[in-house]
């Protein structure tokens, strides 16, 4: 297992096209109702792919809506979430914005619900990280690559 982020993976150019296909994704995903975009079968995910959801956050700083495409495990009623950025040092933007403001939006395929969104107690991160490496193992790596310890958020449905 790499215990180094590679470093063409920082390159200005890689996150300029990661940028772009999230958007692109983004847009595909809400078009097709998740017909297009909700798999991922990059890296430990391919062939047989994992799942994707879009999760729509309030912006920290602009309070405008702010939507990324993220691999999720379903867990009940729950959406899981991990908050890797890739093994970056730092974490995603989406994830500060979760911790300012909960109150968020998941769309899994053409199932869009209101949840509240929180990050796991070390307990629950215990019991779910090894599901969650065993449905996506990329996330192990991202872990080895970063000090930080990688949060796992979980979505749950907010009463209508």
């Amino acid at each position: 297992m790499p215990k180094q982020r590679p470093p063409q993976l920082d390159s200005p150019k890689v996150r300029t096209v990661i940028k772009a296909a999230s958007r692109a994704n983004t847009r595909l995903y809400r078009l097709t109702g998740g017909l297009v975009g909700s798999t991922w079968r990059i890296g430990s995910a391919f062939p047989r792919g994992v799942p994707m959801c879009l999760l729509t956050t309030t912006g920290k700083r602009s309070g405008q809506p702010r939507t990324a495409p993220l691999l999720h495990m379903r867990d009940g009623d729950r959406v899981v979430l991990v908050a890797s950025q890739g093994g970056l040092p730092r974490h995603p933007d989406w994830y500060h914005n979760v911790r300012t403001n909960p109150e968020v939006t998941v769309q899994v395929k053409r199932e869009v619900r209101r949840m509240k969104a929180r990050t796991a107690t070390p307990e629950e991160r215990a019991e779910l990280w090894p599901r969650l490496v065993a449905m996506y193992a990329d996330f192990d790596d991202y872990q080895s690559w970063t000090d930080r310890e990688i949060p796992v958020v979980i979505c749950e449905p907010t009463p209508t």
